[in-house]
């Protein structure tokens, strides 16, 4: 039974369905995030989970169910309105980090706000903050190819990081990398986001990962139950 208050949420969903051919990914999930919360979604693989979080951030519509964000239902938006809230309003961390290869990093750090229309210098500056928090502005003017997998990921938080989002989606942003360097990637993006008021919607396999958040909910079979109600 899904506990949490979708009034008072900053972002929540309800009654979500999505299917693909014969397999239904989504069937009548319900979600909230409350402002500054790091929410964990777990479950194994092909349990829907992903698709919740692509829903969420408005980058795949439900084929059912309602999307709010700050109060108002994501699908009333256009297109356009969407991406432009994904620019100002949400960050992104994938498994592999995506960078782009022909910039450096400090480049692809403050890529999300040169795209909103910020001045290169602007830009930078916000992006090179972020840089050293995350314990990565020593390697500013290499490109992806000449760092470790670990840093690379601290870029990629960096970049999710630097337009001050209210709500980052991080899907498996630890899966391409080992122990020690995916708890270091968690810790210094949750202390990031809980510093800058971010929430964090953490989709995992991983206990381990599971661990860094407020609050854990598990996907199954396209529903979703708060472990918080758990027994």
């Amino acid at each position: 039974m899904f506990t949490s208050d979708t009034s008072r949420a900053l972002l929540s969903a309800q009654g979500l369905r999505k299917t693909y051919g014969s397999t239904d990914a989504l069937d009548g999930a319900d979600f909230a995030l409350m402002a500054g919360e790091v929410v964990a979604v777990m479950g194994p693989s092909g349990s829907g989970k992903s698709t919740l979080l692509h829903c969420l951030a408005g980058i795949v519509p439900p084929d059912a169910g309602t999307v709010l964000y700050q109060g108002k239902e994501m699908s009333s938006l256009s297109d356009a309105d969407r991406s432009a809230l994904r620019r100002a309003d949400f960050g992104f961390v994938f498994q592999f980090g995506q960078l782009v290869p022909e910039l450096t990093c400090l480049e692809n750090a403050a890529l999300p706000l040169r795209l909103a229309g910020a001045q290169r210098k602007e830009a930078e500056a916000a992006a090179r903050n972020r840089l050293q928090q995350l314990e990565v502005d020593d390697i500013r003017h290499h490109r992806p190819g000449q760092v470790s997998g670990g840093q690379g990921q601290r870029v990629a938080v960096a970049r999710a990081l630097a337009g001050d989002p209210r709500v980052v989606f991080a899907d498996e942003p630890t899966g391409a990398l080992d122990s020690v360097n995916g708890d270091r990637v968690m810790q210094l993006l949750t202390d990031a986001a809980r510093q800058t008021g971010a929430a964090v919607v953490l989709v995992t396999h991983e206990a381990r990962v599971a661990a860094f958040a407020d609050r854990e909910i598990v996907v199954r079979d396209g529903k979703v139950r708060d472990m918080a109600g758990a027994a």
